[in-house]
């Protein structure tokens, strides 16, 4: 009965899925490829990102063909949705991204071992479905951490005597907890060891109304920065920063012009091109299936963005130089940075 009731999930979840398809092209052509969503593709820049970069790689060879289906917002529901899209046994690849991915098509992979998955922000080694391509989150929250300590220590308006910097994630998951927080805390205390973190969870990815409330509380509480790592709800942090003349940091991708003289700080991944590299690669035939790779900044695919008008119009030079000279020792190897395998 248990195996009935699998099925008929799948099943529902087929259906749902399919019908959320965003792109797709002709389906008769050689190489089929669903891109998986984990959440909704509109206001993600990390999952724009990822379609952008695939169907700009399909576009480029005329025997592929691209599905984009998104997965919605809770986690406990994306195992259906990827065994629905194995179930249908139309895809050559599955290309997708999350941390919590890898595992979980190795799951469908023990269902449907034909099943090829390519997972970017993710690692699993040695599992014959799949490829991963993590980016080194520990070289990008300690950059993040030392602009935080820049900031905090500084003399800017919004800065206070605290040493206090908050950050907000949207759930905890074991690269947050094991990877982003500590390196986060690493790059702050370089600049000033006094300093430390007020960690909250707003415990999804969308409620901007209870991010704004937390963010308050921090402010209250000393916080004068606070990291964003929250999906949609980084909005309701911004709308407490503004009100309160306080700053935010931005993760994976550009965020300055989100609240220019807000935002002081962004990071960024190079998705877009990950995802292009990797697709060109699965629809040619040359993914390493069973691989792990890890990409840092030395490698480009991990950056933090000094050169945007708004960065250079709203902090002082002295602390873009400072900012500057942290991304030089990591990209000349004078500091190493490990991601840790989780």
């Amino acid at each position: 009965m248990r195996s009935i009731g699998r099925l008929a999930l799948t099943g529902l979840a087929l259906t749902f899925l399919l019908s959320c398809s965003k792109s797709e092209t002709s389906a008769d052509r050689s190489h089929s490829i669903a891109v998986f969503i984990p959440g909704v593709v509109a206001g993600s820049p990390t999952y724009e990102a990822l379609v952008a970069g695939v169907q700009e790689a399909a576009a480029e060879r005329e025997e592929a063909s691209v599905k984009i289906v998104e997965g919605g917002f809770s986690q406990g529901e994306w195992l259906d949705g990827v065994t629905a899209l194995a179930a249908t046994r139309s895809y050559d690849t599955v290309i997708t991204t999350n941390p919590a991915l890898p595992e979980i098509c190795a799951q469908v992979a023990t269902q449907f071992p034909d099943q090829k998955f390519i997972v970017l922000d993710g690692y699993l080694e040695g599992n014959s479905a799949i490829h991963t391509l993590l980016y080194n989150q520990m070289e990008q929250s300690y950059l993040v951490g030392h602009m935080a300590g820049l900031i905090t220590s500084s003399e800017l308006s919004g800065a206070n005597e605290s040493l206090r910097v908050g950050l907000i994630a949207g759930q905890e998951y074991p690269t947050m907890n094991r990877v982003i927080r500590v390196g986060f805390e690493m790059g702050l205390k370089a600049i000033n060891a006094e300093a430390t973190v007020d960690f909250r969870v707003v415990g999804n990815w969308f409620d901007a109304t209870r991010a704004s409330e937390l963010a308050s509380i921090m402010y209250d509480a000393g916080s004068d920065v606070i990291l964003a790592i929250a999906g949609g709800a980084n909005h309701g942090v911004i709308a407490e920063a503004r009100r309160r003349g306080a700053y935010v940091l931005w993760f994976d991708s550009n965020g300055y012009d989100e609240a220019p003289g807000v935002v002081l700080g962004s990071s960024a991944v190079e998705q877009q091109r990950a995802a292009y590299e990797q697709t060109l690669a699965a629809i040619d035939g040359n993914v390493a299936f069973g691989e792990a790779e890890v990409v840092d900044v030395a490698d480009g695919y991990v950056t933090f963005i000094v050169d945007d008008p708004l960065y250079v119009q709203h902090v002082p030079v002295s602390l873009r130089e400072a900012q500057s000279n942290a991304i030089r020792r990591i990209t000349d190897g004078q500091m190493r940075l490990v991601m840790p395998r989780l």
